[in-house]
């Protein structure tokens, strides 16, 4: 079925969209999105139900949506302003109100818009982040244990399904190409995916190996490599292990490759998901140099999507990254970081979002009974985020929760090892375990978190208590003298009052008694 209107032409059989016989690049599910709202254009369709058609009842945040409806918008020459072909209802969903001419005979139309394999590659990459997980290869000898290997697959598919901002094909249209010789750029062109997951399995005895490599197929960049060696007990154990472990080690790999993707974007085509992209890479800065280059990024972003809760929970986390490096700024602005914080946990169910929304209500607003419960739904969300354990570990030592504290900051040290900010998972770690009273374990932990980063300011208060607690008179004027290097004017009371506003009663009077112990002045 061929569609027309006002100049645009779009061919459902094959999944093209064009004008005056142009290929417009458009991603795969952008393009469902356009032909469900034409098709059911005499009504509003609901934003659950078009979740529900697009995406097959997979988690999908209202943030995703959102950035699809723009790029709909984009795609037909409309906008969110002036909302000429697609229009938002408020509070109930969207509808196409174009006009429209059905023709039925596809083979009426005697020039294809697709005409070059270049072309073709533009249209599927067009998309947000996309990947499957190939079959396995069985290197054990036996086909028994090919049962195995598809297992594993499934495990991992599903693991990384519930990285919600991230398009997994289903492993049904993975494992068509089981035992082909394949070129992993038509493999991509044809699931319509940017990147791809393929690996190993080989079985000897009561031992595994399994093997996998993570390939960007826009450059055939190989973006990670991984291991796993471990005993053949319990299948499903090792299963959901390893499925775990490459979870969390892809998703770093990916968002960084999406980093570099956003970067090369003409700043004219950038949308708000490439905003906040390059809003990542610049609070990834070090000494928070990039802090306002980031604030103003997310501004553009929800300038262009009010809806995009990512850009609105990021502005939250580089508050807290102010706020605890002594930056100063306003209370309004402060406000603004709690108001896009609680409205994003209203209407989104991204982890990544909870987990940092979590933050910002508690580490400005000092609400630890809504932001345990944002990071508890995050955690249950996807488990297999280090960052989001990483979030939950901050909140539950605000919250003086030492036990989940300690956990969840060694699940995030678990999942990803090797994190560029594994640092501050040690730093929590740490801080859980001066609050529960294990001071040497604390002190060895803070010790890891400072060789990683020597300057860490957290890092070195911690250190000052912790030589407090455990008298190390030795070491004691050796780092206050460099926590007053850092800060000259720091005082018991000083900090008290710094930290009313984020941490409970228990957490603080932990911090007050090791610094007043190791010699901080009162006042």
């Amino acid at each position: 079925m061929s569609i027309s209107f006002e100049g645009f032409t779009l061919d459902v059989e094959r999944r093209e969209l064009g004008q005056k016989s142009q290929l417009i690049a458009i991603g795969p599910q952008v393009f469902d999105v356009l032909v469900y709202l034409v098709k059911n254009r005499d009504r509003v369709v609901g934003k659950d139900e078009l979740l529900d058609a697009v995406w097959g009842g997979r988690i999908v945040s209202l943030s995703t949506l959102g950035s699809h409806i723009s790029a709909v918008r984009r795609a037909v020459s409309d906008n969110g302003d002036e909302q000429r072909l697609v229009r938002t209802i408020a509070r109930k969903g969207f509808r196409f109100v174009g006009d429209v001419h059905e023709t039925r005979a596809a083979t009426e139309r005697a020039t294809p818009l697709l005409t070059t394999a270049t072309e073709h590659d533009r249209l599927e990459y067009a998309d947000k982040p996309s990947i499957a997980v190939l079959p396995f290869r069985n290197l054990s000898g036996d086909p028994q244990q090919e049962y195995f290997a598809d297992g594993m697959v499934e495990e991992i598919t599903t693991a990384i399904a519930r990285i919600p901002w991230l398009f997994v094909v289903a492993p049904a249209s993975s494992f068509t190409y089981r035992d082909k010789p394949v070129d992993l750029t038509q493999v991509a062109r044809e699931l319509g995916v940017r990147y791809l997951l393929e690996g190993s399995v080989r079985r000897a005895k009561n031992r595994v190996r399994i093997s996998g490599k993570l390939i960007d197929t826009t450059n055939g960049a190989h973006l990670w490599a991984e291991r796993f060696d471990a005993a053949f007990r319990n299948i499903f154990e090792l299963q959901d292990r390893v499925a775990s472990g490459v979870a969390g080690a892809i998703r770093s790999k990916l968002i960084s490759a999406e980093i570099s993707r956003a970067a090369r974007k003409p700043a004219a085509s950038l949308d708000a998901y490439d905003l906040y992209l390059r809003a990542i890479a610049e609070i990834r800065k070090p000494d928070l140099e990039g802090c306002e280059a980031a604030l103003s990024l997310c501004g553009q972003a929800l300038a262009i999507d009010p809806s995009c809760a990512s850009a609105a929970s990021l502005v939250g986390v580089v508050r807290a990254y102010q706020w605890t490096a002594g930056v100063p700024f306003t209370a309004d602005e402060a406000a603004e970081a709690l108001q896009l914080a609680q409205r994003a946990i209203e209407t989104d169910n991204d982890p990544d979002v909870l987990a940092r929304c979590g933050h910002t209500l508690a580490i400005l607003g000092g609400a630890h009974v809504a932001a345990v419960s944002a990071l508890e739904k995050a955690t249950t969300l996807n488990p297999n985020s280090a960052r989001v354990w990483g979030f939950s570990a901050a909140v539950n030592c605000y919250a003086n929760r030492p036990d989940a504290a300690i956990a969840a900051a060694e699940q995030a040290m678990r999942l990803s090892p090797v994190d560029p900010f594994g640092y501050q998972f040690k730093f929590f770690r740490g801080f859980g375990l001066m609050l529960a009273g294990r001071y040497q374990e604390a002190l060895e932990m803070i010790d890891r978190c400072l060789h990683e980063r020597p300057n860490f300011h957290p890092a070195i208060r911690a250190r000052v208590a912790l030589c407090g607690h455990l008298n190390l008179t030795e070491q004691m004027g050796k780092w206050v003298s460099r926590q007053l290097d850092i800060n000259p004017a720091m005082t018991i009371s000083g900090f008290a009052a710094f930290g009313a506003r984020h941490l409970s009663p228990g957490t603080l009077s932990r911090w007050i008694d090791g610094f007043r112990l190791a010699g901080i002045p009162e006042k």
